[in-house]
């Protein structure tokens, strides 16, 4: 999870976070910071520069609020990271209920292929019940009600604005929802 803030200082607004696994475009670089655009809804802000992979072609997605991940394929190597839902890998290998990504496992069940669509895009919202509100959040950590919604229709690789404002003039025009 990394925070995308509205300017460049820790102290500024967190206006987005970024998954694992999400594409965004760098418009600006320097020393301390990048400022990106990101490819799945156009938002502009700022992240600290630091290493990042390259852009890969992902092969699934998390399912589960969250994922363990674990240094072997074995659940009593577990690391004290965790992917979050809608998060995003490349799988190199597979190994018993494991999938290896990144110097990484994860175990098989936390995951959906990447083209993988629920009939209804909405089933899953129970998994963030007792997850605390976080302005800008858009993970088990922490979710803003703008990010619930995005979250659920990019899974279902559709696309969503990430503001209630935008949201709201957008399903007014060009999006329907049965039931």
């Amino acid at each position: 999870i990394l925070n995308v803030y509205k300017n460049k200082t820790l102290k500024s607004e967190v206006v987005t976070q970024l998954l694992y696994g999400d594409i965004f475009k760098k418009l600006n670089v320097s020393k301390k910071w990048i400022k990106i655009i990101n490819n799945v809804d156009n938002y502009i802000g700022y992240i600290k520069n630091k290493k990042f992979l390259k852009t890969q072609k992902n092969t699934h997605k998390v399912f589960t609020l969250y994922a363990n991940l674990y240094s072997k394929p074995n659940i009593n190597y577990i690391r004290r990271r965790k992917l979050c839902f809608g998060s995003k890998i490349k799988v190199l290998k597979e190994k018993k209920n494991f999938y290896n990504f990144d110097n990484f496992w994860i175990q098989k069940k936390n995951l959906k292929k990447i083209n993988y669509k629920a009939t209804n895009i909405f089933f899953n919202l129970k998994k963030f019940v007792n997850t605390k509100y976080k302005w800008g959040g858009k993970s088990y950590k922490g979710i803003d009600c703008s990010a619930l919604v995005q979250v659920f229709f990019n899974f279902n690789n559709r696309f969503c604005p990430r503001d209630t404002k935008d949201q709201i003039n957008f399903f007014k025009k060009k999006v329907k929802l049965n039931n």
